[in-house]
């Protein structure tokens, strides 16, 4: 082969999968082009991928699972994005994602956005836009991003779902995202959401002024086996906590958030008044 350039399994994550990328497709007589032919991409791109100049996403990895017969098998190709996509995102998150999807109990805070678990689609895909218009993410990344999400909401749907409690500081309501439509959507969720029998949703007014114990999001775990995990995240860290030692204080605090906010009753009457104002 003319001007072949030879991939690097060592190199790391990415590089591995490129280079198995190439190993399997060169294994079953195909070129860069017929691949890219079955799971409609170029063949450029898929020379990308696994020369490591393009990050391989979701939707390429799902697609070459379908092309190669590795649908849910544990060769999956879309099983090791995720090895990928976990290691570039904040220390202690995946494992919180693990942990959530099997917890009895999730407490929630959050100040600024309605947080992930709440959101419709249409709102975390306007947050999603945001940050690609901002250079943060890729388009890709963005649709990546909403995908995780809506399967971290459905991973909640068992048939013991957990218990989700949810204190928002009065901004995540008052703040528009995605435009008026996707504000009123969004509204009506919370209180959909606050209908159910194992939901509690309260705001946090801004009348607490000094006594709002978070100044960031806090994320409470209450386990299968009754330990509690933390995870907290700031801009650039996360922190998944379990030392009961770390962990108490942050439960108090929440109690106290939970005492000085709005009432369930109270904080809905607060979101109906917020949609009469959106068209």
């Amino acid at each position: 082969m003319v001007n072949r350039k030879e991939t690097n399994p060592d190199g790391g994550p990415e590089a591995a999968f490129g280079a198995r990328l190439r190993r399997e497709r060169e294994a079953r007589g195909w070129k860069q082009d017929d691949l890219g032919g079955r799971i409609g991409y170029t063949g450029r791109h898929v020379s990308g991928v696994e020369l490591c100049h393009k990050s391989p996403t979701r939707k390429f990895s799902i697609a070459v699972d379908v092309a190669m017969g590795y649908t849910d098998s544990v060769d999956s190709f879309e099983r090791e994005w995720r090895k990928i996509k976990h290691g570039v995102l904040l220390q202690g998150f995946p494992e919180y994602v693990s942990l959530e999807g099997r917890a009895a109990e999730i407490r929630l805070f959050e100040v600024g956005v309605i947080p992930g678990l709440l959101q419709t689609r249409e709102y975390a895909e306007a947050l999603a836009r945001g940050a690609v218009e901002r250079g943060v993410i890729s388009t890709e990344q963005a649709e990546e991003r909403v995908s995780l999400l809506m399967e971290r909401q459905g991973a909640l749907l068992r048939t013991v779902p957990p218990v989700l409690m949810a204190v928002l500081d009065e901004s995540c309501v008052r703040r528009p995202i995605g435009g008026l439509g996707v504000m009123k959507a969004q509204l009506l969720h919370l209180i959909d959401f606050a209908e159910q029998p194992n939901t509690m949703l309260q705001i946090a007014p801004f009348s607490m002024g000094e006594r709002r114990p978070f100044n960031r999001a806090v994320n409470l775990l209450t386990l299968p086996d009754r330990s509690v995990v933390s995870y907290v995240e700031s801009e650039t860290q996360g922190h998944l906590d379990r030392e009961l030692s770390s962990v108490l204080p942050l439960v108090r605090a929440y109690h106290q958030s939970q005492a000085e906010s709005l009432s369930q009753t109270d904080s809905v009457d607060v979101i109906h008044q917020l949609r009469k104002g959106t068209p």
